[in-house]
């Protein structure tokens, strides 16, 4: 689904007549391994995972055909401290947050990858006991969000998140 924002300001503090952007993503989706979670030096939490969200469509012969695409999730603080209490292989979240990319080195080789740093997280479903799913009422509380944090979040980490989520490093 394509979301078309008409949506355009001007900037009050500049010179110039620019154009204020917008870089947001929103995904349902299940997790593809349970969240690893990391520290800063300074002993902020970073949780990373995979996420996979799928689509149906029917094919020329109308035949229905599913496609699956896999995300690259980096949950930093409360979200992260959330996810690392409540998120595990299989659970159904909902994530908000903003695109990014960035380069790593291994073996020699600069390596880029695309991730989705979530700003606001939320678990649609649980796993019982069975093994089954069941619907989660709406919660009493407020989807756990980073807004609240005074912080750029938009930067490089100062600390490297291993290669997560790479081609051949499927999460099943």
């Amino acid at each position: 689904m394509v979301w078309f924002l008409n949506f355009v300001s001007k900037r009050k503090n500049t010179n110039q007549n620019a154009i204020q952007m917008i870089n947001k993503v929103v995904l349902v989706g299940y997790l593809g391994k349970d969240p690893i979670i990391r520290r800063t030096e300074a002993g902020i939490p970073v949780a990373t995972f995979s996420m996979a969200t799928s689509e149906s469509y029917k094919d020329k012969e109308g035949n229905w055909q599913d496609k699956t695409e896999w995300h690259n999730i980096v949950l930093w603080r409360g979200a992260a401290e959330s996810a690392e209490k409540r998120f595990k292989k299989g659970s159904l979240v909902y994530i908000e947050g903003k695109l990014t990319t960035r380069s790593y080195e291994q073996d020699g080789v600069t390596k880029y990858i695309t991730e989705v740093v979530g700003d606001t997280v939320r678990l649609l479903e649980k796993r019982e006991s069975s093994g089954g799913y069941q619907n989660v009422p709406p919660p009493t509380e407020p989807p756990v969000s980073n807004k609240s944090y005074n912080t750029n979040t938009s930067t490089t980490p100062d600390v490297p998140i291993d290669s997560v989520g790479e081609a051949d490093d499927l999460p099943f």
